[in-house]
């Protein structure tokens, strides 16, 4: 098979031709046999699925003319406007293609010096996603239930949003906090986003509908990127009830140069105990409970399951130390429920193409009245997520997400505890999706979290969280 690696690591070459998929595809560059043109849908996605693995081998391995050969037999079968796998298999191929244009620097860069990314588009592409798919009517949902429940009675409540980007959250939010019987709390949120004019944005939309609420309520706006946060700027104070929510951000912490994981075991061994060392949760009972977990990773282990491995993100661990510390009453993370964080480009790949074709095919199934949304949001949105995934690494690969066992793990680690969402938080889930008439989705618990799926597949996580009290 065309792109198979010797036990040398090197990928076989001129000998392995013969045998390539895309080799039988045509007699020569840029001249398909005419069979491909008439591959039914499911013949040609399986064929797109083979035709990508080959070259994410190729393209891993370094083999440039063969992965070039690749893509260009993969154009004439995929289209960003065909059927769900042409439209997958677009974005993969420029995503790879990128990945391989960084093997010349000043090529890349000069053909990415003119594309400037646009704060209204960025708006735009989350309004759609919002209000074309229910994963973010959900989370906002649930989170906003469980916000207002733990800060049942409490006259000063304060939240930190560490992704301000979409009002509806906090303007729901505001409708509910108006109908206490107590009557409302002062409200603050402080909102993070790297955008001066989205911050902008949302405090006059929020403030509009606090005057109209007659709610006391004040917005901090914090402009910056949430790995530069200084938690002296988030202004908490004494007498405040803190929340704080996280909608598809906090993975972005966890970029940082990958060879930090292949470090000697000592160096996590030592992390490890300085977590413990300033947690009240005993190390022992950690042990007790996920000691059949706890191994020592080898240097050029693809895996990073084990728990010492989730010390080896300085960022992580630096960010939820200072949220323990703030002793927060309630913290809510969303995350995608993917392993998009693996060291190797073919086991990125693999899993990126499983997630996203459960993505492309729900918003099919959910805008194909909509082909201009469909098309901003897989192109700007799942698009550029595809290409962080496959064509960057070390810090500049963002896009990091894990599956929520490892959240879980993480965040106990770290000195917070599960709190289950309430029957009445998870009753309202699964009415607005029956109300919105969203065919298909629905969601499921799973150790005392939410996790959102499209026909059985997950594809978001919803967990709540306090600090460890003994």
């Amino acid at each position: 098979m065309a792109g198979a690696v010797q036990e040398d690591g090197s990928s076989v070459t001129s000998s392995s031709h013969e045998s390539s998929p895309w080799m039988q595809l045509s007699p020569g560059l840029g001249s398909p046999s005419p069979w491909i043109r008439e591959l039914g849908s499911e013949e040609r996605g399986l064929c797109l699925i083979r035709l990508l693995q080959e070259c994410a081998v190729h393209v891993g391995t370094g083999s440039m003319e063969n992965a070039n050969l690749g893509l260009e037999h993969i154009s004439h079968l995929a289209s960003p406007d065909g059927d769900t796998m042409q439209r997958i298999a677009a974005y993969f191929t420029q995503a790879l293609a990128d990945r391989m244009l960084k093997g010349w620097p000043g090529l890349h860069k000069a053909l990415n010096s003119t594309k400037l990314s646009s704060v209204s588009e960025e708006v735009l592409v989350q309004k759609l996603f919002f209000e074309f798919c229910p994963f973010l009517k959900v989370a906002y949902l649930i989170t906003n239930q469980a916000i207002i429940e733990a800060m049942e009675g409490e006259k000063v409540v304060h939240i930190i949003d560490l992704y301000s980007i979409e009002p509806a959250q906090w303007i729901n939010l505001l409708q509910m906090i108006s109908a206490r019987p107590e009557g409302p709390p002062h409200l603050k949120i402080t909102g993070i986003h790297e955008q001066k004019v989205v911050l902008e944005q949302m405090a006059l939309q929020l403030a509009e509908e606090a005057d109209r609420l007659d709610i006391p309520f004040q917005f901090n706006p914090i402009v910056c990127k949430l790995e530069n946060l200084d938690l002296e700027s988030l202004g908490v104070k004494n007498g405040e009830a803190l929340a704080v929510s996280s909608i598809l951000k906090l993975h972005s912490l966890l970029a940082t140069d990958d060879d930090m994981l292949r470090r000697d075991s000592p160096v996590a061994l030592k992390n490890l105990q300085k977590v413990f060392h300033n947690r009240q949760r005993p190390l022992r009972e950690f042990l007790d409970k996920d000691l059949i977990n706890l191994y020592l990773a080898s240097p050029d282990s693809t895996s990073t399951s084990s728990p010492l491995s989730l010390c080896a993100s300085p960022k992580m661990e630096s960010f939820l130390s200072s949220i323990w510390s703030l002793s927060p009453k309630l913290m809510v993370i969303t995350e995608q429920e993917a392993d998009h964080n693996g060291f190797t480009l073919m086991e990125r790949v693999k899993k990126a193409l499983n997630f996203y074709a459960a993505l492309f095919d729900c918003l099919d199934s959910t805008v194909s009245r909509a082909p201009i949304e469909r098309h901003k949001i897989e192109k700007m949105l799942f698009g550029e997520e595809i290409k962080n995934i496959i064509a960057c690494e070390g810090a500049e690969r963002k896009e990091r997400h894990e599956k929520l066992e490892k959240w879980i793990s993480r965040l106990e680690l770290a000195g917070f505890e599960r709190v289950p969402f309430s029957y009445y938080g998870r009753l309202q889930a699964g009415r607005m999706l029956q109300i919105s008439n969203y065919g298909g989705y629905n969601f499921k618990e799973e150790n005392g979290c939410l996790v959102i799926c499209w026909k059985s597949i997950p594809l978001f996580s919803v967990s709540a969280w306090r600090r460890w009290s003994n």
